[in-house]
């Protein structure tokens, strides 16, 4: 396993929580289940039919896609990203790593870059206040659709041209904006590059095989990353430290990501969990807890088959949630995510703390606080029978969370397999797509 990151599962198991963990032989023989499709992921990497598996070892798009957004953000004061899904929720996680102006966790050069606004929920309110406030002539727009034909993003992309055009900036089109899609395909319709290209718009090549919530390491995720000035080639460093100790693995059971699976698929079809819980201890990784949500839930809700994740943050979440993971059904399996925070943020003086009542904080800093709690927290639900997973996460950078999301994507692709079901699609929300086109055709102009 990368050092990057480490795993804890004793927290799931009979001998901390008793009757609801699991015991050591229904593991193993889970994990042992997993024998195949870990030998199919490495026949996968060996023959290049997962591309998801090889791309943290390429380099040519990360440059690409720097000098894209060098020419793109000159003399820019924003940069605005537009898309939805996969397309947003892996760069918003990067970028939020990247996103504090404070000494010590921003370089100067952070600090210097434009701002980063992300736009992946259409609302027609936020959409016009967002385009009436912006000073449309330092404002840049990254527009990201895989397919090309997703219509909130389109909407988003339109409704800006059209926002440019009326601001007497038609001629800047070009410099103004940049799309992500698919390359032309012969009788595949791409509105988006339809569109950008009689514009004169520039435009990446989105990877036509990786999309979604697979797309982080991709230039999807990697262009946020690079917009914040962050270190896109140590994100896919990160990640391809786990892809290499998975095609190391001699066994499953030495597979960190397979281990995590393991425990998922036994909790759900022998304790009856049905729901996973993301809990991070920082709000660098709020948004990361949104994308797992995003990874679990898409590819595994399928055929009855799957748990609900729930997207949480700590401290906050111990506030509004907790109560009910502790004290509600036993429904849940927590995995909290821990980073050094000890040391860290405002130091308390010892004169206010006595004069509030909490003389305990005098002398100590915010984040020895924070760090207290998330070593409590998992205690507490391990003396109250709930499991609980503890990723640790030595020093919260690049590398870390690119193996931090790597382990994730290969531990729900692993879990897919257990449950005998495709991880890549989402049939379900096709359908309520198909529906929306037909009302909306439908009505008058």
């Amino acid at each position: 396993m990368s050092d990057a990151y480490a795993q804890v599962l004793s927290g799931c198991m009979q001998e901390a929580i008793g009757a609801h963990g699991l015991s050591p032989a229904e593991l193993d023989a889970t994990i042992a289940g997993l024998k195949p499709a870990l030998a199919d992921l490495k026949a996968d990497y060996t023959q290049k039919r997962l591309p998801l598996l090889r791309i943290s070892e390429d380099e040519a798009d990360v440059a690409e896609a720097e000098k894209a957004f060098a020419t793109l953000s000159q003399d820019a004061e924003a940069v605005v990203f537009f898309g939805t899904g996969g397309s947003a929720l892996g760069g918003q996680t990067l970028a939020q790593l990247g996103g504090w102006n404070i000494p010590g966790v921003a370089t100067p050069s952070q600090r210097m870059r434009p701002r980063t606004r992300f736009y992946d929920n259409l609302d027609p309110l936020t959409l016009s206040s967002a385009l009436a406030s912006l000073d449309l002539a330092r404002t840049r727009f990254v527009v990201t659709s895989k397919s090309g034909g997703t219509p909130e993003t389109l909407v988003q992309a339109l409704a800006a041209l059209d926002a440019v055009k009326a601001a007497g900036l038609a001629d800047r089109i070009p410099q103004l904006f940049l799309g992500i899609t698919e390359p032309a395909k012969p009788g595949k319709a791409n509105g988006l590059r339809t569109l950008f290209e009689k514009h004169g718009i520039p435009l990446l090549e989105h990877h036509t095989g990786i999309g979604g919530r697979f797309s982080v390491l991709t230039n999807v995720g990697l262009m946020p990353a690079i917009a914040r000035g962050l270190d896109a080639r140590a994100v896919r460093r990160g990640a391809n430290e786990v892809v290499q100790a998975m095609l190391a693995a001699g066994n499953p059971a030495v597979c960190a990501p397979a281990v995590g699976a393991a425990l998922s698929v036994a909790l759900a079809d022998q304790r009856g969990v049905s729901a996973s819980v993301m809990m991070p201890y920082s709000d660098r990784l709020g948004k990361f807890s949104h994308w797992y949500a995003q990874l679990w839930a898409e590819s595994l809700g399928k055929g009855g088959k799957g748990t609900a994740p729930i997207a949480c943050v700590g401290p906050l979440d111990q506030h509004s949630q907790l109560q009910l993971f502790m004290d509600g059904p036993r429904d849940y399996l927590m995995n909290v995510v821990r980073t050094p925070m000890a040391g860290t943020g405002p130091k308390l003086s010892q004169e206010l703390a006595d004069s509030a009542g909490v003389g305990y904080l005098g002398g100590r800093t915010t984040g020895d606080l924070v760090e207290a709690q998330s070593i409590a927290l998992p205690q507490a639900l391990i003396k109250a029978g709930r499991p609980v997973r503890i990723f640790e996460l030595p020093k919260l950078d690049e590398r870390a969370l690119g193996a931090l999301m790597m382990h994730l994507m290969l531990e729900t692709i692993l879990a897919a397999r257990l449950w005998n079901i495709d991880p890549f699609d989402q049939p379900a929300v096709e359908l309520a797509k198909n529906i929306t086109r037909e009302r909306v055709a439908s009505l008058p102009r």
